[in-house]
């Protein structure tokens, strides 16, 4: 049966047609490529490399950027087409948003037109897979303390040694976005092959959570790039957090994909699943629980479509984007527990979507900036006081 989709207060009112036509597009993708298959890609831990060519067909990979053979969407269809992806599976969404807010972006952003030129395209049409390499092992919600370091060379090129971890599409990358202190100084951004002598990749397996994504280390080892490797046009840690930004706004719409998956699964489970002679959705405590779920739904979803407003009018602050991070997620978490609690035993069964979902959001709610540090940010924003260094 084709997904509806949550939609209480008639925001479809609020959208355009085409942001209307992207999310439909891409839901019923969702329902007819990922939702037969990701929960056996989940239990195997691998992620379905086979679908990356649609992805790109559906103009989902730098989608939000214009040219370079990227879907130009405006801000709220590409939120909606996260909405979507993470509707199917978290890694799926972390996939597609890593490609185009980490990866794509920076060199869209910061990078020089013969870098756009060579490395876009390609990535655009998913024959070339990035990755961003900003968390360390000890570096990750202070990304400043890196130990990553790019030494300057006599020939204008560059020589990086560093480790990074818990990186997405790592080991598929052809490229990495590597952040690293240039001479003992500000961060810059690098783009290295990931064919490049020194620099190898390893798998982390054994995870609880966003099993059906690729996560690695990156390690470089007296890797050497040329001259054209580093970005040009950022220094600082603008350049880094201009792109978590990106994502973080992609995460907001994407949580409540996540959300909408458990609750409807909740409630049609509800409305099946006879106890004591009535199905359990009769009961008070039970539609307690699916209002709960409504609610918080809703309330995110006009979140998000205001912060997409903002970022079309170009008045989008990073500390709002913070905010709908850390509240989108929060309640997704909260209302994959509830509908799993619905759903009794077989919450945990993975002939439903609950439990994973469930397992990835503990992920989302931690990584693209931690609930806590997304507390603290907007913290700061309102009382003018850095709580944090």
């Amino acid at each position: 049966m084709a997904f509806k989709g949550l939609d209480y207060y008639g925001i479809d009112d609020e959208l355009t047609e085409e942001e209307r036509l992207v999310r439909d597009n891409v839901r019923r993708f969702i329902d007819n490529e990922i939702e037969p298959i990701i929960g056996d890609h989940y239990q195997a831990g691998t992620f379905p490399e086979e679908l990356i060519p649609k992805f790109a067909d559906l103009g989902l990979l730098g989608a939000n950027l214009e040219g370079y053979g990227c879907a130009g969407m405006g801000e709220i269809a590409y939120g909606l087409a996260m909405q979507e992806l993470e509707r199917g599976d978290s890694g799926v969404r972390s996939f597609c948003s890593v490609q185009g807010a980490l990866c794509m972006y920076p060199i869209y952003a910061f990078g020089s037109d013969a870098q756009k030129e060579r490395w876009l395209p390609p990535m655009a049409a998913g024959e070339v897979i990035g990755c961003f390499g900003l968390t360390e092992p000890d570096f990750g919600s202070n990304p400043t303390g890196m130990l990553t370091k790019a030494e300057s060379l006599p020939n204008g090129g560059y020589r990086l040694n560093g480790t990074k971890r818990w990186i997405t599409n790592g080991c598929l990358a052809q490229v990495a976005i590597i952040w690293a202190k240039l001479d003992g100084g500000k961060v810059h951004g690098f783009l290295v092959p990931t064919e490049t002598e020194g620099f190898s990749t390893r798998t982390i397996h054994d995870k609880f959570s966003l099993r059906a994504s690729v996560t690695s280390e990156l390690f470089m080892e007296d890797c050497q790039v040329g001259p054209d490797a580093l970005l040009p046009n950022v220094k600082g840690m603008k350049g880094p957090l201009s792109c978590l930004s990106q994502a973080r706004f992609g995460i907001a719409f994407g949580a409540m994909g996540a959300a909408m998956s458990c609750y409807d699964c909740a409630l049609e489970y509800a409305k099946d699943r006879v106890q004591f002679s009535r199905p359990i959705a009769g009961y008070q405590l039970v539609q307690q629980k699916l209002v709960h779920m409504v609610s918080e739904i809703t309330k995110g979803q006009l979140l998000a479509l205001r912060l997409g407003r903002l970022k079309e009018s170009g008045k989008i602050r990073p500390p709002q984007i913070s905010l709908a991070k850390r509240n989108n997620v929060s309640v997704a978490l909260e209302i994959a527990r509830i509908a799993r609690d619905v759903l009794g035993a077989n919450g945990i069964m993975y002939e439903y979507p609950i439990g994973r979902h469930m397992m990835n959001l503990e992920t989302v709610y931690t990584y693209e900036g931690t609930h806590d540090i997304h507390t603290l940010i907007v913290g700061q924003d309102i009382t003018g006081l850095a709580a944090f260094e």
